[in-house]
């Protein structure tokens, strides 16, 4: 089969950019208890975003999503705005967890999280729910791999994983962001109660 091309680039040098960005802060992050680079989970909720039919401001912000949280804070928020403009600075606040330090609790933080879910643009769930589908994967996949060494990595016990799962499956089911995300959001279905079940949890 021939391969097709657009008739303009559907990624720009903002995107370039973006990775760069991404690159430079996350440079010496590793996923937990793991050897493998940050920047990975980046690019695969990247890639996500974009089979989904995300935009290409989604897919920046995909790259970014993290770098409030992940030690960025309140000026990265802002540097973000800056380079990428509004609606890339709006969809990673939305995915932004907290840029306090210390934390709050990390109950309440997951629950108002959830709680927001319903109201945030397509755009920011569809960034979101590539998130959470790759975290996800790598869970059952690596609860798979060593056991329930695994929960040793979170910071909260393995009943409040399985639930803050539970709970992002439903809310995500609950909006619809078309057909492209159906086969994602009953994945994070399956992948929940996969959770729950390696917990050992009853939901």
């Amino acid at each position: 089969m021939a391969e097709k091309f657009a008739d303009e680039p559907l990624l720009t040098k903002r995107f370039d950019d973006a990775m760069q960005l991404a690159l430079d802060h996350h440079r010496v992050h590793l996923r937990k208890a793991t050897l493998i680079p940050y920047v990975a989970h980046l690019m695969a909720v990247t890639s996500i975003v974009l089979e989904l039919g995300g935009s290409e401001d989604e897919a920046i912000a995909a790259l970014l999503h993290d770098a409030v949280e992940d030690g960025g804070g309140p000026m990265m928020q802002k540097r973000i705005a800056w380079e990428f403009g509004p609606e890339v600075a709006s969809i990673v606040a939305a995915n932004t967890d907290t840029d306090i330090e210390p934390k709050p609790a990390w109950k309440k933080r997951k629950e108002a999280y959830v709680g927001a879910l319903p109201g945030k643009s397509a755009g920011a769930r569809r960034v979101s729910l590539a998130d959470k589908l790759h975290n996800a994967r790598s869970i059952v996949a690596d609860h798979a791999r060593v056991g329930d060494k695994l929960w040793q990595r979170f910071n909260a016990p393995k009943e409040d994983t399985a639930w803050y799962y539970d709970k992002l499956a439903a809310a995500f089911a609950k909006k619809d962001l078309g057909p492209a995300a159906a086969p994602a959001v009953k994945e994070l279905r399956e992948l929940a109660d996969k959770i729950a079940h390696a917990a050992g949890v009853t939901l």
